[in-house]
């Protein structure tokens, strides 16, 4: 996969891109990826990417001829038609589907804006998607393209050491995900499940199965609205027993 990210403040990728689950995808040749600073793009003496909004109001506005030369140069030198992901605060709210969605794609394109928002051509003729990562407003893009770009990452071939990893995290299945432990199976007097120890894999997938039901219904009681339940599921979510 090609990743390009149009950005005003590129260096905030450092860190990001260049350790963990992210590097060792590079090194792997599952990913690569460009920071561009669409201000380079700006055609006029000062390099400004910005302007008042027309009709006045506070803040400042990305202009539409930087962000437009950017993306469609990058686009010319791809081999098909790349996704426009737009990162902005009236997108639609970002996913584990929407991440499985774009793992499938060759070629992304973020734009990160800044100041007020976007001359509103660019969300009209320009982008193909556009996500938001919660109801709250940042600074930038950039924080939200990071986390798009980490949980897309690590859906593609090979990335993670264990291909039943993905599958298995939470609201891959469509609920979240069961309780985990480790080694000592006795920590100052806190015992694992028993039946973790017992070596009875059907009872093993059975007990998360279970937990991963109940623990959605007290946190995320919202997954379940459409979420197809058996009659032995629904009494489970009825009972109080946590064994």
């Amino acid at each position: 996969m090609k990743i390009d990210v149009l950005t005003l403040f590129p260096e905030m990728f450092d860190g990001v891109m260049n350790h963990s689950i992210l590097k060792k995808a590079q090194e792997a040749g599952a990913f690569q990826y460009r920071l561009v600073n669409f201000r380079e793009y700006a055609q006029n003496k000062h390099k400004k990417v910005d302007d008042y909004p027309y009709g006045g109001g506070a803040g400042m506005v990305l202009t539409p001829q930087p962000v437009f030369d950017a993306v469609e140069n990058l686009s010319a030198e791809a081999t098909g038609k790349p996704r426009v992901v737009l990162m902005c605060p009236q997108g639609e709210p970002y996913n584990q589907s929407k991440a499985m969605e774009l793992a499938n794609e060759d070629h992304l394109i973020f734009i990160c804006g800044h100041y007020e928002g976007y001359d509103e051509r660019i969300r009209q003729h320009l982008a193909t998607d556009e996500i938001s990562i919660g109801d709250y407003v940042l600074t930038g893009g950039e924080l939200g393209a990071m986390v798009v770009i980490d949980s897309v990452v690590r859906l593609l071939p090979g990335v993670l050491g264990n291909e039943s990893s993905a599958p298995e995290d939470s609201f891959s299945t469509g609920l979240l995900e069961h309780p985990h432990y480790t080694r000592p199976a006795d920590f100052r007097g806190l015992r694992v499940p028993d039946v973790l120890v017992s070596g009875n894999h059907s009872k093993i997938d059975e007990w998360r199965r279970l937990q991963s039901l109940k623990r959605t219904y007290q946190r995320r009681k919202d997954l379940l609205d459409d979420y197809p339940l058996t009659e032995k599921e629904k009494a489970w979510l009825e009972s109080n027993d946590d064994d």
